[in-house]
């Protein structure tokens, strides 16, 4: 599911643009940022459907070994371990699953799509952890399990072309594949021995009402004060030149500026260490650094100002 740190990475991705661009249209840039927030989903689905995909080719081989001219002993007798894997077998059958992907419209149906799902499924086969598996006659549902999680995580989650594909549908997308990732492991954790075909997968949201509210406000009111903001960190930066600072850190300060002030459920503290890791991914290896020590002195110059208000239990940090 979707956490804080992620929605605030989307609306700074957003608002990178937005600034970038100088285009006066917030509700353009909000748009676009809850449909970006929106499609992330369909990466969780593509990546579950992948391993119908997989499953349909170890099938179409073993069959087509059964239709050699002269089939060896192996061709006769083949090693059904994979495509009997209870994991792949539970996600196949899952009709929320199906139904999620069919409203969706996402699927692996396609040329280019059917021929990367070949190339994924090679690559399996291919894999010292797919010989390994294979290669034992034990069979159980937490074997089946854990070689689902690891399979996802060692062959299918980090491979390559997957990642052009998602990056060729979205600029977006190859930053929200570790949190979409780590849904589909959970997804294949919480499956059980006997689940039922109707078992829900998961939502993408905790509570979207107030998710979809906080980006909102987040990206509405960072454009709104900008100009204010920018005073702010011109009066905290004296000894810099604005236009020497970096652009990414610039946005980071006003965005953590804008959700000091508009947020007083949200602690001080939380709020400086998010932008502080998000910069370090996001910005120069100094960033962190430097938007500490401006974020601390914009919490005591707000605090003088009157404008810092947080309200609720264990708020006052």
């Amino acid at each position: 599911m979707l956490n804080r740190r992620h929605l605030r990475i989307k609306v700074l991705q957003v608002l990178y643009a937005f600034f970038q661009t100088e285009d006066e249209d917030i509700l353009k840039s909000e748009k676009q940022l809850l449909s970006s927030i929106d499609h992330m989903y369909d990466l969780y689905l593509w990546f579950l459907l992948s391993f119908e995909e997989i499953h349909q080719f170890s099938e179409q081989r073993i069959e087509d070994r059964l239709k050699k001219v002269r089939p060896t002993e192996d061709d006769l007798t083949p090693n059904r371990k994979f495509v009997n894997n209870a994991i792949f077998n539970q996600l196949i059958l899952n009709k929320d699953l199906k139904k999620r992907a069919e409203e969706r419209k996402v699927n692996w149906v396609g040329a280019v799509e059917n021929d990367l799902m070949k190339k994924l499924f090679l690559h399996v086969v291919d894999s010292e952890l797919y010989t390994s598996y294979m290669s034992t006659e034990e069979s159980s549902f937490e074997e089946d399990r854990q070689f689902a999680v690891e399979l996802f995580k060692k062959e299918i989650a980090n491979f390559e072309l997957i990642h052009d594909f998602f990056e060729n549908k979205s600029i977006f997308w190859l930053d929200d594949i570790d949190l979409m990732c780590s849904m589909v492991l959970k997804t294949i954790k919480q499956m059980e021995e006997g689940d039922s075909e109707f078992k829900p997968i998961l939502d993408l949201h905790k509570d979207e009402e107030d998710e979809l509210n906080f980006v909102k406000k987040l990206i509405r009111e960072t454009a709104r004060m900008d100009d204010e903001n920018t005073k702010i960190i011109d009066e905290l930066t004296k000894n810099w030149e604005l236009d020497r600072i970096a652009k990414m850190d610039i946005i980071l300060l006003k965005m953590a500026i804008t959700e000091l002030k508009v947020h007083p459920s949200i602690p001080k503290k939380v709020t400086l260490n998010e932008y502080i890791e998000i910069s370090k991914f996001y910005s120069t290896p100094k960033s962190q650094v430097f938007i500490n020590g401006i974020l601390d002195k914009a919490i005591h110059l707000l605090e003088e100002r009157g404008e810092l208000k947080k309200s609720g239990r264990g708020l006052i940090n």
